[in-house]
């Protein structure tokens, strides 16, 4: 384990053919970052050149407070100088070593009782117990990755970057191992970043998250700030908010901090946009003051994630739920663990079930639904 770690901070640019990249970043010790965004957006470049796998064309670059790179200066620290555990898409395993001997091939005291015991709690922690004498190519996908975690680990690295973790694991081991690794970094102190373009997997193991596309940072903050209800339509569609809308503001009610936005065959009740809202907060009497919208009226755009729509056969007048359409499905399809349902409630809404709620309702193309959901589950995208 490492202890007093230092963090990591830098800049770094970089181009290659078309290709160019901004990129910056702090890390406190003990805390995760996630790179997010498609690919080619320049998330595992960005790990390459914190690593020296690749030099930056300019940029200042530390780990665990000491300077591995400065262009200005004209330091530059080879790789394997730099102190970063590091796993990559591929797990670079070799393939004349047994996992024990893979795991324990960084460490300087290998054979030491402390080395011993740091394999063997790694060894545990990330499920190989029993394959210990087993080599690379005895494995499966999902047991080497994990054995390239482990030996990126062990050393007690001052920066682990990793790309793409959990890649070949099936969900369930996925969802664990997530939570475990998260505990190991945590207690060891080790600045880590992660590149990944799974939503889930970011809200799970992220402290905070850095939204990359086209090489530049578009928007970075706490996970679920950023990837639960993203306020830019760019960062909305990358991270995968399935329903976007365009509408435009009705009334606005700032005592109950909602508003009513209508769409061709829609009507929705979302919360008020502060930004454009009219400053007043009701009558004199105390009443509810219903505003109604600036001539011409204002276009918005709602974001709907389709997690957050329940679908019912019928109406449910006595729910608290402000939003209630009613449609017709015009596609099922699977979607793993569950199902998306397309439904056409005059504009078209993604909605996502489980398997047991597909069974029991039995939903078919042609079937009458209605889409309910709270005012609260609708968030204001700016283009």
């Amino acid at each position: 384990m490492t202890s007093g770690a230092r963090g990591s901070t830098g800049w770094a640019n970089y181009s290659i053919g078309d290709f160019s990249l901004e990129a910056s970043w702090d890390i406190p010790p003990g805390r995760i970052t996630a790179f997010f965004g498609p690919s080619g957006a320049g998330k595992s470049t960005t790990l390459r050149l914190i690593a020296g796998l690749l030099r930056p064309s300019a940029g200042h670059i530390e780990i665990g407070g000491r300077v591995v790179f400065d262009g200005e200066e004209g330091v530059l620290v080879p790789a394997h100088r730099r102190r970063t555990g590091y796993l990559t898409q591929q797990f670079h395993l070799f393939p004349h070593l047994k996992v024990r001997a893979n795991i324990a091939y960084g460490l300087d005291d290998a054979r030491s009782a402390t080395g011993q015991e740091r394999v063997r709690h790694l060894i545990q922690t990330l499920r190989l117990e029993g394959l210990e004498d087993r080599y690379p190519w005895e494995l499966s996908g999902g047991q080497q990755q994990r054995v390239s975690l482990a030996r990126a680990m062990a050393p007690g690295p001052e920066l682990l970057l990793l790309d793409e973790p959990f890649n070949s694991l099936d969900a369930e081991l996925r969802r664990v191992l997530r939570s475990e690794l998260r505990a190991m970094i945590v207690d060891s102190g080790i600045p880590t970043m992660l590149v990944t373009h799974d939503r889930e997997e970011a809200l799970a193991m992220a402290d905070w998250v850095q939204v990359m596309d086209q090489g530049r940072m578009i928007s970075e903050g706490e996970p679920l700030d950023v990837l639960g209800q993203p306020g830019r339509g760019r960062v909305a569609r990358l991270v995968g908010v399935e329903n976007l809308l365009d509408l435009v503001i009705e009334s606005q009610n700032p005592r109950d901090g909602t508003m009513i936005c209508v769409g061709e065959g829609i009507r929705l009740e979302v919360p008020l946009d502060q930004e454009g809202a009219n400053p007043g907060s009701g009558r004199a009497d105390g009443s509810d003051a219903v505003r109604i919208a600036a001539d011409p009226p204002r276009r918005v755009t709602v974001g709907i994630r389709a997690s957050d729509i329940i679908l019912s056969s019928n109406d449910l007048k006595g729910s608290s739920a402000r939003n209630r359409l009613q449609g017709v499905v015009m596609e099922v399809e699977a979607h793993p663990p569950g199902y998306t349902i397309t439904l056409d409630c005059g504009r078209i809404l993604q909605c996502h079930i489980t398997g047991a709620s597909m069974a029991e309702m039995e939903i078919k193309p042609g079937q009458q639904l209605w889409a309910v959901f709270k005012a609260s589950s609708c968030f204001l995208v700016q283009e």
